[in-house]
């Protein structure tokens, strides 16, 4: 029988739900005082979850916008709470991330949110602020970097992250929370967003995304056969530094706007010294098979996204293509 036919009630199903949480658990050592939920509605929901779940309306909460997806989780709070936008990267064209002893933390807020990865942007967190207020948690969507690398969980209130970057298909969303912050919602609550409810029932209170979840455990199982996510690091960082040191030492003919120390190891965006040839290097590059490489319309430009399942000879590959291409066009 397939997994797509199976009740998730079923005992087949329970079985799968349960080895991939405990293999989620094995490769990020995720304390036993966190709850692990499989949810659905991508990490955009998670949005209006968070305060939903650990706020009431007039509690002061700090977000850190370094790019598209913290802006938008930060203007989605504040439908539901108090939110402060206590830095900004849009001045700079969210190309940074701000040194933390910088931050002006608001007293007393309930959480400090911030985006691990900026997939647009191509930002990335290398270490992680600490929050101010004594009963504060910190709060990160690691949706397009969750699996990447190793994470300290305890120093976390809740990570969340869409799976579709590194860990299976959309449609499955993973929320590690601690579990004393569960249980606290607004009454406005919906049932669906109310993470004391997919808790109580295992992440079965209505039929999950039954296939996606068994393809997330698939991917749980691969990684801990690599090694852990000590060893897929590091394969992310040569991918990563071999292309950084392409477009570093093109001599400018290739550009990536973010400062070095804050370049993301999944997505790496980058502009070519001549805007004109954009299109016919994203045209050439399609005709080698190397395909979805125009930057963010947001953005412009390219960006190659590099996740876990990108081999290394697929970066191999279009740095080739990248000095190729230059040594025709650089006149």
């Amino acid at each position: 029988m397939s997994v797509m036919e199976m009740s998730h009630r079923g005992k087949e199903f329970l079985s799968i739900i349960q080895i991939a949480e405990s293999d989620l658990r094995s490769l990020l050592n995720i304390p036993s005082e966190y709850s692990v939920l499989f949810l659905q509605g991508g990490a955009t929901t998670q949005f209006a979850s968070i305060p939903l779940n650990l706020c009431k309306p007039d509690d002061a909460v700090d977000y850190v916008v370094t790019g598209s997806w913290s802006d938008k989780a930060f203007k989605e709070a504040a439908k539901y709470c108090k939110p402060k936008s206590i830095w900004s990267g849009k001045s700079d064209k969210y190309t940074n991330i701000p040194a933390f002893e910088t931050l002006d933390q608001t007293p007393h807020a309930k959480y400090l949110h911030i985006c691990a990865n900026e997939t647009i942007h191509g930002v990335e967190f290398k270490d992680y602020p600490k929050p101010a207020a004594e009963n504060e948690v910190l709060i990160a969507d690691m949706s397009s970097n969750f699996c990447s690398k190793p994470v300290d969980v305890s120093k976390f209130g809740l990570i969340y992250a869409g799976a579709q970057k590194n860990v299976g298909p959309s449609g499955v969303t993973i929320a590690i929370i601690r579990s004393d912050l569960i249980g606290n919602s607004q009454p406005i609550t919906p049932v669906m967003l109310d993470y004391k409810i997919h808790a109580d029932n295992d992440s079965l209170y209505n039929t999950p995304p039954c296939y996606g979840i068994y393809m997330c455990g698939l991917v749980f199982e691969d990684l801990l056969a690599q090694g852990g996510l000590n060893e897929v690091e590091q394969k992310n960082r040569n991918k990563a530094g071999i292309l950084y040191d392409a477009i570093d030492g093109s001599k400018g003919f290739y550009r990536c706007p973010v400062e070095k120390s804050v370049r993301s190891l999944m997505n790496v965006p980058f502009t070519l010294a001549k805007p004109e040839l954009e299109a016919e290097f994203i045209k050439e590059a399609a005709k080698e098979k190397m395909v979805q490489l125009k930057g963010h319309r947001s953005v412009g430009g390219m960006r190659a996204s590099i996740y876990n399942a990108m081999p290394l000879a697929g970066v191999e590959k279009l740095v080739a293509f990248m000095a190729d291409f230059q040594a025709r066009h650089d006149a």
